[in-house]
């Protein structure tokens, strides 16, 4: 997936501009930022809830904006900041992932699909409780899984730990990077906690004021670059060989 020039603004203020950067399967980026730097409007053009201004985004070297919903939600995996209140069971809720390819009902790889993300999310046992008498952790889990059942080639997480306690932050990360590192998917995930997306992500972009401040590796979460976005002084330590960013 490639975002070339992209840029967005709303009628009260512009968001992001200038926008460039690349990723292939088998990557977990982080996007980091202070709240209003535009991370979920990122998250959002790419998926095409919102329309750039200018600039395209391509995914297997197609443009996003030429594809039908359909194709777009065949290759584009999203999970929202805000959970959806769905009155199913978990795997009605998963199984809605494969929506894109149901003709007139569900195939037997369609539901096979749906029992393989419930699997993978370790979430087989409550296939047949209601959704909306899960946990808040749980109910993330079943969002993950039924973008993944839609077997797409990208996988867009919009904070994807907010409101779930550090056992849950800990176990969805650890499921993503899984998936990741299995090699045929890429997941772009915008994030609050520096230390969660240090120790998990591959890649990370930080924005400041709308534009990339810096990209790359482990290489540019430096405290100098922290303390610029952030406007707050850091210093990395490690413990267990973890770097750990510490306020100052």
């Amino acid at each position: 997936m490639s975002v070339n020039g992209l840029a967005f603004d709303y009628p009260s203020r512009p968001v992001l501009r200038n926008i460039n950067f690349s990723i292939c399967n088998g990557t977990f980026l982080a996007v980091l930022g202070v709240n209003g730097a535009g991370k979920s409007t990122l998250l959002k053009c790419i998926n095409r809830v919102l329309k750039p201004r200018v600039g395209t985004v391509l995914i297997q070297k197609e443009e996003v904006a030429k594809l039908s919903r359909r194709e777009l939600a065949k290759r584009i995996g999203y999970v929202a900041q805000r959970r959806e209140q769905l009155n199913t069971t978990v795997f009605d809720a998963v199984l809605l992932g494969r929506k894109p390819y149901i003709q007139w009902e569900a195939s037997s790889k369609d539901l096979e699909t749906a029992r393989k993300a419930l699997s993978i999310l370790e979430l087989e046992e409550y296939s047949l409780r209601y959704f909306d008498e899960l946990s808040g952790g749980e109910q993330q889990k079943v969002m993950i899984a039924r973008a993944l059942a839609q077997e797409p080639d990208l996988l867009l997480l919009d904070e994807p730990t907010s409101n779930l306690d550090l056992k849950n932050q800990m176990e969805v990360l650890k499921i993503i990077k899984k998936i990741v590192a299995a090699g045929r998917i890429a997941a772009v995930v915008s994030m609050h906690d520096l230390n969660l997306a240090i120790r998990f992500a591959d890649k990370f972009i930080l924005l400041k004021n709308g534009e990339i401040f810096a990209a790359g590796g482990l290489e540019v979460m430096t405290p100098e670059n922290i303390e610029k976005v952030y406007s707050t002084p850091v210093k990395i330590m490690e413990v267990d060989s973890i770097p750990v960013v510490v306020p100052v």
